[in-house]
């Protein structure tokens, strides 16, 4: 009879992630991960065999909590459809704020993994996971969009799917900004100017 584990394994999903998000899988040590999430290396591989078990479960913990914020946003009803598009975006905004002062970058764990080349092909769960992210990301800001035109806080002649790709691109373009060094205030600045050509 194994040994119970003496570690969260949730908590541990999140501290590797947060890890992964910022530096990807190649250049993310197992000796940052074991600090990150308070276990010994031991611990570490009895429970997910091998850092890229690891990767590929983190990756699916990260995808359902951001799933779950996004969700929560574009729901809000209570918002107007522009409303919950800055909500959206302010939030990746003040992500990288908090980071900013711990001395990083939040970083997107989706970003680094579509530009590694190659790391979508060694595990099929990866590219479902990036396939899945992709495709319910974007339904989501199509319905926003969507609503937006509704309630005119959005241009009627705005294109869902073109502005769900300007969305996107703009919160991907924040991350990778982010990570070059860009201070709070001019990634708002950024962020809001991406979205002004939807804005009715």
């Amino acid at each position: 009879m194994g040994r119970p584990r003496s570690f969260d394994e949730t908590a541990v999903l999140d501290a590797a992630a947060a890890e992964f998000r910022v530096h990807g899988l190649a250049d993310t040590s197992t000796e940052q991960l074991c600090k990150a999430a308070g276990v010994r290396r031991s611990s570490l591989y009895n429970a997910f065999t091998s850092k890229d078990e690891l990767f590929v479960r983190a990756l699916e913990r990260y995808a359902s909590v951001f799933r779950e914020r996004r969700a929560q946003v574009a729901a809000d009803d209570r918002l107007s459809g522009a409303e919950r598009l800055r909500a959206l975006i302010e939030g990746v905004v003040e992500e990288e704020r908090a980071a900013r002062e711990q001395g990083h970058a939040a970083g997107c764990m989706f970003v680094q993994t579509r530009m590694t080349p190659g790391l979508r092909e060694r595990d099929e769960r990866v590219a479902r996971l990036l396939d899945q992210d992709q495709r319910e990301l974007l339904e989501g800001f199509e319905a926003v969009i969507r609503a937006g035109r509704m309630d005119g806080s959005i241009r009627e002649d705005a294109d869902p799917r073109e502005g769900a790709l300007l969305v996107a691109t703009v919160i991907s373009g924040l991350r990778v900004t982010a990570q070059a060094g860009v201070e709070y205030g001019m990634l708002r600045q950024i962020a809001l100017s991406g979205l002004h050509s939807l804005l009715a």
